[in-house]
């Protein structure tokens, strides 16, 4: 194994950041926020360090055990160098920041496991340029954006060009982060999710058809929806914003429950 600063191990699939005008936007971006900050696959402590010296409580999680005992021999007193596991390492129990050059291979179990945390504020990551536009909606949202959207914001503030990592991955990186909203669009998080799946697997040339076969909207409503947010009967689940979904999602309960109702008991809640 090598034991050069950026010899990073295959099996851990680690390609560290080392291009200092990136790692100054990752640190920008989390400096939105004040309190803890919980780092994820620290590696060598290239956003560690700066994080550090911004005084705020610093928790840096790391697998390779000879890495974190290194990473704990050059941090300060703010800092607790954690050799661990970022799929299963316990998040606080108190509001913070989470940051972290992802391994690409563990980017969709690392967000799917994020999503349903509770006390994290603000997330900036490091994650594979097409995963950071497809979770931002740019281009067209993916299922899992949409499912979440209602309560957390996505934005892609840079490109991060693959040459900026060692060793140097196949594809280019991008910075994402994800803001918890204060107040969430929707309530029922089980049926709208649920709601979402079937739109997104529904059959049909776009939504004016698809939406009907769900059955939760009749064709007119579906067409008056698509008319009055002027949207295209062929537009796709994956045209539509965070709003589209949460209005589209209201009108379906609605018609579903005419408002005898409440919105918890709706839908079944998705299988496992």
């Amino acid at each position: 194994m090598s034991a050069l600063p950026y010899g990073g191990r295959h099996e851990l699939g680690q390609n560290f950041l080392t291009d200092p005008a990136v790692i100054a936007a990752v640190c920008t971006a989390a400096s939105r926020t004040t309190g803890p900050l919980v780092e994820l696959a620290a590696g060598d402590g290239a956003l560690t360090l700066p994080l550090s010296r911004t005084g705020r409580p610093v928790t840096a999680v790391e697998l390779d055990p000879r890495r974190a005992s290194r990473l704990a021999r050059r941090t300060g007193a703010n800092v607790e160098v954690v050799h661990g596991d970022l799929l299963r390492h316990r998040l606080p129990d108190v509001p913070h920041t989470v940051v972290g050059n992802l391994p690409f291979h563990l980017t969709t179990a690392a967000l799917r496991r994020l999503f349903r945390q509770r006390h994290w504020e603000l997330a900036v990551l490091l994650v594979q340029w097409e995963v950071a536009r497809r979770r931002a909606g740019i281009g067209g949202a993916s299922q899992m954006t949409a499912s979440w959207w209602p309560w957390f914001e996505f934005s892609v503030p840079a490109k991060v060009p693959a040459h900026a990592f060692r060793p140097r991955p196949a594809v280019d990186g991008g910075i994402l982060v994800m803001a918890r909203r204060p107040e969430p669009l929707v309530e029922n998080q089980a049926g709208y999710q649920e709601f979402v799946r079937e739109v997104f697997t529904g059959r049909g040339r776009g939504l004016a058809g698809i939406l009907p076969r769900t059955g939760h909207l009749s064709a007119r409503a579906a067409r008056n929806w698509l008319a009055r947010h002027r949207l295209s009967p062929q537009a796709l689940p994956r045209d539509l914003t965070a709003e589209h979904w949460a209005s589209l999602w209201h009108l379906a309960l609605h018609q579903r429950t005419r408002c005898s109702a409440p919105e918890s008991s709706a839908f079944p809640r998705p299988r496992p």
